[in-house]
């Protein structure tokens, strides 16, 4: 389905704690194996990050780009593009 690049599995270990009160992953593998069974996304930049909302019907239309991005199940990738589980 998704690739996980290095980026996003360093990531995603480094910044857990942004959604999860304790970690569910300690290695690379077991990010990428946490992220798969999520079905976690990673979208290119903010509108898409709207769009996949969009499409799996949450109610984001009175929420800005700024408020998208500071939502705990988004995480804004070091490289520009966003991971959202």
């Amino acid at each position: 389905m998704n690739e996980y690049d290095e980026i996003c599995l360093e990531y995603f270990l480094e910044h857990q704690s942004q959604i999860y009160d304790e970690k569910v992953a300690e290695t690379l593998e077991e990010a990428e194996a946490f992220l798969e069974d999520c079905i976690a996304v990673v979208c290119k930049d903010i509108q898409e990050v709207r769009e996949y909302f969009e499409e799996e019907g949450a109610d984001i239309a009175q929420m800005s780009n700024e408020d998208l991005e500071e939502a705990s199940e988004v995480f804004s990738l070091p490289d520009g593009r966003f991971l959202v589980i």
